[in-house]
């Protein structure tokens, strides 16, 4: 395929993204109870936990130098400098601002087994799959920037004892992904260059999409449980 007509086949995955899900769209609207605010959080959780693994599958699987150069600040994104800053403790303080203490997260008695299941799949893929079809994998991201920026109003709006502190999560990766994750599109059209690897790789981001619906459907059935 010609890169333009590529790229178009990734962005025509974007209905399959968890934006569309049911659960997402009870979460903007305003709809759910604490508990499965809750719920969603914690498990959530072990999705923002596994994610840096599933960087450094990534780098250990790629042979370009700067690709490794260029996915290692993702790692460092995630789990930050220094304890208690990146992106997996900004979550556990959403986790706590909507009412969960911060061992009952980090011990993971709140993982429903579809959640660990479909994110465990994700990081084995990432570990197992040529690299480039791990990387293509991470595409959601190119569907995700406005999402973030509607759920922070949305929760701020509908959920009075969330502050906007609370969501730095969002606010933080609004940014990260403000360009639709156009450094890893180029990343991924510059290495499919076969039409097997292509679709492998548009293969790769159904996958992805798969996962994360897997997950919301989990959390749903959890969180129906009080």
């Amino acid at each position: 395929m010609a890169a333009v007509e590529f790229v178009a086949a990734l962005r025509g995955l974007s209905p399959r993204y968890w934006g569309t899900h049911p659960f997402h769209r009870r979460l903007h609207e305003g709809a759910l109870s604490e508990f499965e605010l809750r719920t969603w959080a914690a498990n959530r959780w072990y999705y923002q936990c596994m994610l840096p693994q599933k960087d450094a599958a990534i780098i250990g699987n790629c042979p370009v130098p700067q690709v490794r150069r260029d996915w290692l600040p993702r790692i460092v994104y995630h789990d930050g400098t220094e304890e208690g800053d990146g992106g997996r403790e900004r979550w556990l303080r959403l986790c706590e601002a909507v009412g969960l203490d911060r061992d009952e997260v980090l011990d993971e008695r709140h993982v429903v087994p579809g959640v660990r299941f479909a994110v465990d799949a994700y990081v084995t893929f990432a570990r197992t799959r040529p690299w480039v079809e791990a990387v293509a994998s991470g595409l959601t991201e190119m569907f995700s920037g406005h999402l973030m920026r509607q759920r922070v109003a949305d929760m701020l709006a509908n959920y009075p004892w969330i502050r906007q502190a609370d969501l730095a999560y969002f606010t933080n990766r609004i940014d990260a992904v403000a360009g639709e994750g156009q450094a890893t599109v180029d990343i991924v059209v510059r290495y499919s260059d076969t039409r097997a690897k292509q679709e492998a790789a548009i293969a790769a981001l159904a996958f992805k999409c798969d996962v994360l619906w897997s997950m919301l459907d989990a959390i749903e059935r959890a969180s129906v449980k009080e």
